[in-house]
């Protein structure tokens, strides 16, 4: 599913109204009735009370339009107009107009003189105060207000993006933000709600089809896409009936030291499990008998050295290389990645120490092969490219250094990031209790395996994150 920048939003809403040959207005209806449709289905006619709370801007028309709908269907709604200035937008005016028609009971007026409105806990808000359109602090008398809507404990349904939520920087107070339950964007979902410093603004997020014209969709160029289940389905590689495990290629799994072997294992175990046909490992001595032991399917090649890598040599022709779990940052070893750079051709993955001796000695970088993947967490990722100041600053960073190498990075999280090619692909998919120790070597060993099948790097990034 294509992420939107702000500007592609705009775009998107015009050349809508202009090839279905609507107004705004019409755009506004249709998207304030499927918040209500989502909203109806769920409450059912209950009498819960619903405090709306409008800005003056089409955010806020939206939100009349959800009121005026409510009102209609028998709810208990109380609408407020959120004043923060004395501007209104056409599609507002349109709405407020409406709304009034609609209820002898007009919406509430609030301003920095307005006593706070009673929300009980078992209530519902519908935020509707400011979109996407936002591009400065909230007033602290408005602060004040969503500061409220938290300490009432009532669900919160956010319209689009919660209010105070920038598009494409992080929000200067967090004060400043509505904390939504639940937030309902439009068409497609905005970035900010997978990044770490935004996305406990959002919790919970749903799309709704508001009509945006498909052609448009099908087209436009983001920087940024979310990989749900579609796009992992659309990625994978059936397998012919009649093949075998020469098919599937052959992995090349390099790590391991005295006492970090099982990182080397993990990753050889997810190569096999993720469908490379043979795997491989190259470990020092000491991890011969535990891999033969506990990973019977494996091949294992050791080096000359009985607790770490010394050189990286064998006498096979693997498909892929992982280089990295377990393997130790001993002076013979750094020795030994740098002179396997300057010869390797083979589509690599690297990951864990073999990064941090990429950093320690940052001309090593020149000599990776085009579309190499580094697989950093996040401490690994400033050790490549530097302290950033926020999220946005560290993508940026991200996707020039990226750009600079010509490889591919994917930055592990809760919504594990793949930069390539200046995009940005967000993996929907994981759950907390994926923050343990040996999870970054599995996904090494994926990736490995993906690759030694025939999936290029960037579908193998992107997929293997998927499935990990």
């Amino acid at each position: 599913m294509k992420i939107l920048s702000k500007e592609q939003i705009y775009e998107a809403d015009k050349l809508t109204a202009e090839r279905q040959n609507i107004s705004s207005t019409v755009l506004m209806e249709r998207a304030g009735v499927q918040i209500f449709n989502w909203l109806h289905v769920r409450m059912q006619g209950a009498q819960v009370p619903v405090h709306v709370f409008c800005g003056i801007g089409n955010n806020g028309g939206d939100g009349l339009v959800v009121s005026r709908h409510l009102i209609t269907h028998g709810y208990n709604v109380k609408v407020y107009i959120v004043n923060y200035s004395d501007k209104r937008s056409k599609d507002f005016l349109i709405n407020y107009d409406l709304i009034k028609q609609a209820t002898k009971d007009w919406p509430l007026l609030l301003d920095q003189d307005s006593d706070l409105p009673t929300i009980n806990r078992d209530d519902i808000i519908i935020d509707a105060v400011f979109g996407i359109g936002l591009n400065r602090p909230a007033d602290s008398w408005v602060k004040k207000l969503f500061q409220h809507f938290k300490e009432s404990q009532a669900f919160t349904v956010a319209v689009d993006i919660p209010s105070g939520l920038y598009t494409d920087k992080v929000p200067e107070d967090p004060n400043g933000v509505v904390l939504a339950n639940h937030t309902l964007s439009f068409q497609t979902p905005k970035l900010v709600f997978f990044l770490p410093q935004t996305a406990e603004f959002t919790r919970q997020w749903e799309v709704l089809d508001i009509g945006i014209d498909p052609q448009y969709l099908y087209e436009v160029v983001c920087e940024a896409e979310l990989i749900g289940k579609p796009e992992a389905a659309y990625m994978y590689r059936g397998r012919a009936k009649f093949s075998h495990k020469g098919t599937y290629g052959h992995a090349l799994i390099v790590g391991g030291s005295y006492g970090k072997m099982g990182a080397a294992i993990l990753a050889s175990k997810a190569a096999l499990s993720s469908g490379s046909g043979l795997v491989t490992a190259f470990v020092p001595k000491c991890g011969y008998i535990p891999f033969q032991s506990s990973f019977h399917e494996a091949m294992v090649v050791t080096d000359g050295n009985e607790n770490h890598v010394t050189t990286i040599a064998f006498d096979l022709k693997p498909n892929v290389v992982a280089i990295g779990p377990g393997l130790g940052k001993h002076p013979e070893t750094v020795s030994a990645l740098e002179a396997y750079l300057t010869t390797n051709t083979v589509p690599l993955v690297v990951d864990a120490d073999a990064l941090n001796i990429l950093s320690e000695n940052r001309d090593l970088l020149s000599h990776l092969p085009e579309n190499t993947i580094l697989t950093p967490h996040a401490k690994e990722l400033e050790r490549l490219i530097g302290v950033w100041t926020d999220d946005f600053d560290k993508l940026e960073k991200a996707k020039a250094f990226s750009e600079k190498y010509r490889i591919l990075m994917i930055l592990k999280g809760a919504h594990t990031i793949v930069v390539y090619g200046g995009k940005l692909y967000v993996n929907s998919s994981g759950n907390p209790g994926m923050a343990t120790a040996g999870s970054g070597d599995v996904l090494t060993g994926v990736i490995a395996g993906l690759i030694a099948q025939g999936y290029d790097a960037l579908t193998a990034s992107v997929f293997g994150a998927y499935l990990h």
